[in-house]
């Protein structure tokens, strides 16, 4: 179906032959309905629905996000990362819209097979390397004169992020991402097949006044072991698992010992702040609280047990008589 735009003059001049009976709007729709044969090309098949497309941009909005978060951090300046676009096209199509001189970082994501490329504009990678050095994040392009320092340290910025690409995917399965090369030449790179289909996820990228993308290139194989886990009744879903016995066990036993402090009142009163001031010694404040009535015991800060004082041996002690129902209430 053709996508051309009618000019002003066209949409005048047909419904101007409309309204006049020169064209019938049956015959029309008989021909759009004749139309309605959709092209499909093998050479782009599309492996995944649009609800895991969904799923995979989700995934990649966090991730742009925490990076957001950890290049300021790094970088000291503004930093704004967001999701452009995320599309599933032949890895040879996305090799050919690629710079050919460029800073390529592929990584693996155990235990997923395969490798994932992030396409980093040099720009950006440029900008983030003068801000590391301390300068202001001016950006420049001479990727294909880049020093061993240079390499060393683009190479060790990108690498840290991919702690922020493993905390992206822990909803999903969990990973343990590697950088595994460094590349700028994009002609020398090959992960898959040229007509293997691959989901191209576009960040736009902000770094002070510098802009650029950064896209990342994930091959359908990698993702086949877990394309169930990309649709969206999965993240609807409960995943909790009861936990085992052990577990459970191990749990109490660390409860059992942990430390609570245990306060025997003897008893409160109020008095004002003018009575505070004069105080003396040898004054004396009752508490509001008679001789015969129990004390008590906190658990914390929550009233749990009633209690009588004592002693054991020199030391001072209470002994608990009964449970505070208020505390069972309130605890």
């Amino acid at each position: 179906m053709s996508n051309e735009v009618l000019s002003q003059n066209e949409i005048d001049a047909l419904l101007s032959a409309l309204s006049t009976g020169e064209m019938d709007a049956n015959e029309l729709r008989k021909e759009e309905e004749a139309r309605k044969v959709k092209i499909y090309d093998f050479k782009r098949a599309l492996r995944f629905s649009k609800d895991q497309i969904r799923s995979i941009t989700r995934i990649h909005e966090n991730f742009a996000r925490l990076l957001t978060t950890y290049f300021s951090a790094q970088l000291r300046t503004y930093v704004h990362l967001s999701v452009a676009s995320v599309d599933q096209l032949p890895y040879e199509e996305f090799i050919r819209s690629i710079s050919k001189m460029t800073v390529l970082n592929m990584f693996e994501m155990q235990p997923l097979q395969g490798r994932v490329l992030m396409e980093v504009n040099p720009n950006i990678a440029y900008a983030m390397m003068d801000r590391l050095l301390g300068g202001l994040g001016t950006s420049m392009n001479k990727i294909d004169r880049l020093t061993e320092i240079e390499t060393t340290i683009i190479s060790r910025l990108f690498e840290r992020s991919l702690e922020s690409y493993q905390e992206a995917w822990s909803t999903v399965i969990d990973i343990e991402p590697s950088m595994v090369e460094f590349e700028v030449n994009s002609q020398f790179l090959q992960m898959v097949s040229p007509n293997e289909t691959v989901v191209v996820i576009s960040l736009n990228t902000n770094v002070g006044d510098s802009s650029g993308m950064i896209n990342l290139c994930i091959p359908q194989i990698v993702l086949e072991p877990i394309i169930p886990k990309l649709s969206g009744h999965y993240f609807m879903q409960t995943d909790r698992k009861e936990p085992e016995q052990k577990e459970l066990q191990a749990l109490e036993e660390q409860l059992k010992n942990a430390h609570v402090p245990v306060v025997a009142e003897l008893g409160s009163s109020s008095i004002t702040v003018e009575e505070f001031l004069s105080l003396q010694t040898g004054d004396v404040i009752p508490l509001k609280k008679e001789l015969d009535e129990p004390l008590s015991l906190k658990i914390g800060h929550v009233h749990k047990f009633f209690a009588q004082p004592g002693k054991i041996k020199r030391k001072l002690a209470v002994q608990i008589i009964d449970h505070d129902k208020r505390g069972e209430i309130n605890g």
